[in-house]
This record gives structure tokens, sequence and C-alpha cells, in this order.
């Protein structure tokens, strides 16, 4: 398949999707929306998000240790045991120390745009492919914000979080806006 029959395919939208291109919409500002107070307040968006996901592996851990009674004496019955354990601890220590939990995951993201821009880096300039500036300047911009978080650190653990957590839920929002008013124009 080329590049010309790809341009050629006619996707078809279903009419239902289309006449409901106002809910898009709305969802696509209240998401927006909900983003913008994220960025504004990101320290709570971050100790927000540090309760959120805790809960969410506390849940794991009770649903882990379901799995593994209904597996009973089973070879499985230890990995889920295990997984229940390793899930409840790392739940109750994100819910009831959700500021030193961010710090610590602040370090994590750190690390990995660190380690990720400079792969990036080395990787495209070995590589050499088309475009290969562009990859080059996408790894400068990772290293870059993994230095400035690094550098911050521990006060960033407070708000790079709940920022980044934030500047993905306007991209998010303008995306299904974007997507509702192309529905309109249909």
């Amino acid at each position: 398949m080329t590049v010309g029959d790809i341009q050629a395919l006619e996707v078809q939208i279903p009419r239902e999707i289309i006449q409901y291109w106002g809910w898009f919409l709305a969802f696509g500002i209240g998401v927006l929306v909900l983003g913008i107070a994220a960025v504004v307040r990101a320290v709570a968006a971050t100790v927000v998000s540090m309760l959120f996901f805790g809960w969410l592996l506390v849940l794991a851990s009770g649903i882990e240790i379901a799995q593994a009674v209904m597996v009973g004496h089973w070879a499985g019955f230890f990995q889920h045991l295990l997984a229940a354990i390793l899930f409840g601890i790392a739940g109750l220590l994100l819910v009831t120390r959700p500021v030193k939990s961010a710090e610590v995951l602040t370090v994590f993201m750190a690390m990995f745009f660190l380690v990720g821009g400079l792969f990036q880096i080395i990787g495209s300039i070995a590589l050499a492919l088309p475009g290969w500036g562009w990859q080059v300047a996408d790894g400068l911009i990772t290293l870059v914000l993994g230095l400035l978080v690094l550098g911050q650190w521990p006060a960033s653990g407070l708000w790079v979080i709940g920022l980044f957590i934030g500047i993905d839920l306007i991209f998010y929002g303008c995306a299904w806006i974007a997507l509702a008013l192309g529905l309109r124009s249909l």
C-alpha cells in the first residue's frame, strides 16, 4: 500500500456520531478547563493524582487477592499474592504520603527524561534517518526538561506531576474540541 493509496481511503463516519458532535465539544471543553485548573493549581493536582493512583493500586491489590483465592493451589497463586502485596504496599504509600511519593516519582521522571533524551540524541545521530535533526531537537528538549526537573528537586516534586497532567489534559481537550468541530462541519 502506497502513500497515495492511504490518502485515497475514505473514512465513513456514522451519522449517529456526527449528530452528537455537541457532546464531544462539551467533553473537550470540560477536559480543557480541567487541564487549565490543573496547571493553575499544579500542587493540588499533584497531590490529587498521587491519591488517585494510590487508591487504584489499593483496589488492584484487592482484585489480586480475590484472584489468588480463586486460583487456589494452582501455579498462579503465589504470583497473584505477590502482586497483591506489592500493589497494596505501593498504594498505601501513595495514599498515606502523597507529597513524598510525588517527590520520588518526580526523580524517576527526571531520570527517564535524561536517559530518554540521551538515547534519542545518540540514536538519531548514529542512524541518521531522514528528519534526524528533528529527532535530535526532541532529544535535546527531553534532556533539558530532565535537567530542569532534577535541578529544582525536591521542590519540583510538588508541582511537576500536576503541571504535566494539566498540560496533557489541555492538549487532550483541544483534540476533542477539534474532533467535534470537524464532525460539525460534516
